[in-house]
């Protein structure tokens, strides 16, 4: 029994921090020390003659290929995707693709054109016409279901919201008829006047 517990026991190496077997703790740190050294930044054992490698291929710091800045490798993808004023983004207007440091000043520019709004006919400016799209369909629905209502609405709302134009043209013949009338009136009653007032010729004896 004391020999298997001996076989399962573990020393720690003092260089690299592994569990090891205790009957292979000395050849195993002679190996070690020799032949591995651990990372100063992660911590990791690296065969000596790559140190250097390992260094630059994974903690030293990177360059932006779009920008030159220099930043941790950890972050350089979060950089080139989010940060980095040179990275290729598009206008909302136009869909332009151009870097993002320029993209303020070309929005104010491009914003400020105009196109035909199809449903009202005016010239609305790009950077107004989501907001005017909304209001504009919301008046146009109304003005349609407006239409609707003065269709299907009886003769005499029709008439009344014309506004009495067909009454006084109503009236305006009413009125000449009875002067017609009156015209004819008088000119009858001045001929009957003439014809009695004419006297008859007297008649000759035989």
């Amino acid at each position: 029994m004391a020999g298997s517990s001996d076989d399962h026991a573990t020393s720690i190496c003092s260089h690299c921090d592994r569990a090891i077997p205790s009957s292979n703790i000395d050849l195993h740190s002679a190996h070690c020390y020799r032949n591995l050294e651990k990372c100063k930044v992660c911590g990791d054992m690296v065969p000596k003659q790559f140190v250097e490698e390992h260094f630059l291929s994974t903690h030293a710091p990177v360059s932006c290929s779009l920008c030159s800045e220099t930043m941790d490798r950890e972050i350089l993808d979060v950089h080139k995707g989010e940060n980095c004023p040179q990275r290729i983004v598009t206008c909302e207007y136009c869909e332009f693709p151009l870097p993002a440091v320029d993209l303020l000043e070309h929005q104010e520019v491009c914003g400020n054109r105009t196109e035909l709004c199809h449903a009202c006919n005016k010239y609305i400016r790009l950077r107004e016409s989501y907001g005017h799209e909304s209001r504009c369909t919301a008046s146009s629905v109304h003005n349609i279901a407006e239409s609707s209502r003065n269709v299907r609405a009886p003769p005499e709302r029709a008439a009344a919201a014309g506004g009495g134009g067909g009454g006084r043209r109503r009236g305006d013949m009413s009125q000449r008829r009875l002067l017609f009338t009156i015209a004819i009136t008088g000119i009858a009653v001045l001929l009957g006047s003439l014809f009695f007032q004419r006297k008859p010729e007297p008649t000759q004896p035989n």
